[in-house]
């Protein structure tokens, strides 16, 4: 018999700010390839090239890519700076 052991909460859900939460970029007819790249590998950290190249093709072939998960702020600041830079980004996922 396996016994399921519950752990207490720290806070109420989604109140803090060290929860894992993801940056989801979406596919568009408008972004190239190389754009979404090369931006990614600006902005993401650890992400190069060609990782980049990987990235936009996984979110060609399935829709979307979670390019990046962490602390809220941080996560912000990535979505923010894919957004601004004209990639088509979902709203930030809690997970």
């Amino acid at each position: 018999m396996t016994e399921v052991v519950e752990l207490p909460r720290v806070g109420e859900p989604g109140s803090g700010l060290d929860d894992n939460w993801r940056v989801i970029v979406l596919n568009d007819d408008h972004n190239t390839f190389d754009h979404v790249a090369h931006t990614l590998s600006r902005t993401i950290p650890g992400v190069s090239v060609a990782g980049g190249y990987a990235i936009a093709d996984t979110i060609h072939n399935t829709g979307r890519a979670i390019v990046w998960t962490g602390m809220k702020e941080t996560a912000e600041l990535y979505w923010e700076q894919l957004e601004q830079a004209g990639l088509t980004m979902a709203p930030l996922e809690q997970g």
